[in-house]
């Protein structure tokens, strides 16, 4: 990502002004540490997301719509990683010169943008897919198509806002090739609003009403069950076997006879009498005696629509993987949106490079908290790096 100041303020991956480019250049001081940092951060998001990536393609059990939105925001910080990284580190190493042409620096702002964005509407779609799930289970399809569709439109917008800057939008005259940066203000607050300040309320808003959706069903799940719970008798009498089957409790009513069940030498058993019952017009008539009528398909729908338990499982570290994000990536947006409306205003160029060093760290974060939050991904990743071993 980067901003639209004039000409002469600074740049984003440099991090500096014009008036200070390759005062740092070179393996001294600051150089050496942005490659060491660099190289740093790009293995772990290469490794981190690799393994996700293999982990949720290759074992069953994490195969579920919540992972798949998982594997898409994985694949953007793969290429992340691939794409921008590399000449972003190169840029830092060198003081902030770009030294490379014009049009690759356009594919990288382009790239950049649009990784960014693609990160913050899979977590969007991830937030409409688990409202849809909670509120409106009847409706949710587990299948994967409306996953499908989700993420092929994330990917699609992101596309979409980070196209300008492949159309020509930074060929301005007196552009400095020495810097690499967005040369048009405007466009700095198009994207920072379409890609941050839209998405995540909408997307804090939703969780809001998924997870008070949860708790409204988890309350009225644990109310049913309560319900349903037999209640043995207070008086004395015979204890009731907690291996009978499940049904109603008649305490006037007998069991039926085994002479009822089975006729002599194994028969069949004779037709019962079911105007009245085994004990009187007033007693319901047991299950064992009732003409079993066939049992109707399962509607589908309704078992689409069950919330499984590891599913409610991968929910709970939903709110870690966006609490990261939001705290990588804030400062970020913040400070390149003042720099956008406020071009009067100093920001130390220290400060620009932090702040996008942070936005990157987050690609190294999610892994990290899969493992820690997950059993199942941190059971799966220690499988996978036993085989590899």
């Amino acid at each position: 990502m980067g901003n639209a100041d004039a000409v002469h303020d600074e740049g984003l991956l440099a991090g500096r002004g014009p008036e200070s480019l390759g005062t740092d250049a070179g393996l001294g001081g600051a150089g050496a540490a942005a490659l060491v940092g660099g190289v740093l951060l790009i293995s772990m998001v290469l490794a981190g997301n690799s393994l996700v990536c293999v982990s949720v393609a290759s074992e069953r059990t994490l195969q579920t719509p919540t992972n798949y939105f998982i594997l898409s925001l994985a694949a953007a910080d793969l290429l992340l990683a691939i794409l921008v990284l590399p000449p972003f580190v190169y840029s830092e190493v060198q003081g902030g010169v770009w030294l490379l042409s014009p049009r690759l620096c356009d594919t990288l702002m382009a790239m950049d943008v649009m990784l960014c964005t693609a990160s913050i509407f899979n977590l969007c779609a991830i937030s409409v897919d688990r409202f849809v799930a909670v509120t409106v289970p009847l409706h949710y399809n587990r299948q994967g198509q409306r996953q499908l569709l989700l993420i092929a439109a994330t990917w699609v917008l992101s596309a979409a806002v980070a196209a300008p800057v492949l159309c020509g939008l930074n060929d301005v005259p007196g552009r400095d090739p020495a810097v690499c940066r967005l040369e048009d203000r405007d466009y700095v607050v198009y994207s920072s609003v379409c890609s941050f300040f839209l998405p995540c309320p909408l997307m804090l808003l939703l969780y809001w009403a998924t997870f008070r959706g949860l708790r409204r069903w988890e309350a009225a799940r644990h109310t049913k069950l309560h319900s349903r719970a037999p209640r043995r008798p207070s008086g004395p009498g015979p204890p009731v076997s907690d291996s009978a089957p499940p049904g109603p409790f008649f305490p006037d009513c007998l069991p039926p006879s085994p002479s009822l069940l089975q006729g002599p030498s194994g028969s069949s058993p004779p037709e019962p009498d079911l105007s009245q019952g085994l004990c009187g017009p007033e007693c319901p008539l047991p299950d064992a005696v009732l003409p079993q009528a066939p049992a109707p398909a399962p509607p589908s729908r309704r078992t689409r629509g069950k919330i499984t338990g590891r599913e409610r499982k991968a929910m709970r570290v939903l709110p870690v993987v966006v609490g990261a994000f939001l705290m990588c990536w804030t400062p970020f947006f913040v400070v390149h949106i003042t720099r956008a409306l406020c071009p009067a205003c100093f920001v130390p160029p220290r400060l620009v490079s932090a702040v996008t060093w942070l936005g990157y760290v987050n690609s190294a974060l999610n892994p990290i908290i899969y493992t820690v939050f997950n059993a199942e991904f941190r059971r799966v990743f220690r499988k996978s790096l036993c085989l590899r071993c």
